[in-house]
This record gives C-alpha cells, structure tokens and sequence, in this order.
C-alpha cells in the first residue's frame, strides 16, 4: 500500500468510502467525480499502477467485480450501454497511478451523438466516419 494513494486510503480505512461489492483481490466504489450515474471503479487491492502489472488472479478478480458492479448498476439504475475504459499511464490520461477500471453507465439521453466512444480520448482523430 501506499502512503499517499487515495485508494490505498480507502483500504486502510483512512478514507471512509462505501466499497460496495469486494473480494479477496479487488474491490468496487462509486466514482468520487461521476460523469454519469452509476459510474463505478473497480480497483485491485493491491498498489500496481498499470494494467500489465496485474497478476492472472488479480486480472479474474477485476473482471469478476466489473461483471457484478454491471449487474447491481442494472438493476439500480438502468442504463442502456456501458463504456468501460482503463488510463493507463499519465500519457493516457491516468492521474491516480493506482490501477482502476471505469464502468460508466450510458443512457438514450447523455449524448445525441455517442459514436466513437473512447476514440473521443483523441479528439481530432475520433470522427473517423466524417471523414471521406
């Protein structure tokens, strides 16, 4: 764990957060600054900052959490689609360097025109379908 990490934080309880699914090594919060209702992140025990780092068990783990979270958002919320992403890397957008998946919930109503999705990470090369 690590000292400063707001995840870590969590974890030793120096943060009160509701983790509201877990398992041995992962566990899922609500996003402190959703973009979305019902935007969740699943986040492995374990202080590793990148994806690649995740062990075979780790990486069941997480998918394990993402499938559960999607259930319970389902249910709790309704959304239509799901865009699920990892910034993985300053580069790529990652300010916390604690690894941690988004599961962000879409609706009919949050964009008249969501084709592209997370190509939109790079803004000028996303409306590749314009483009002819």
């Amino acid at each position: 764990m690590s000292k400063s990490c707001p995840f870590c934080a969590i974890l030793k309880g120096d943060v009160p957060r509701e983790v509201f699914a877990s398992n041995d090594l992962a566990f899922c919060i609500a996003d402190g600054y959703p973009v979305t209702d019902g935007h969740t992140l699943i986040i492995p025990r374990r202080h590793i900052g990148s994806f690649f780092e995740v062990t075979c068990d780790e990486r069941a783990a997480l998918f394990s959490l993402l499938d559960k979270a999607k259930s319970l958002i389902d249910v709790e919320f309704g959304p239509s689609s799901y865009n699920v992403g990892i910034n993985d890397g300053p580069a790529a957008g990652q300010t916390v360097p604690h690894l941690h998946i988004h599961l962000i919930p879409r609706y009919e109503t949050d964009d008249s025109d969501p084709r592209g999705g997370v190509r939109w990470v790079v803004p000028e090369k996303a409306d590749y379908w314009s483009e002819s």
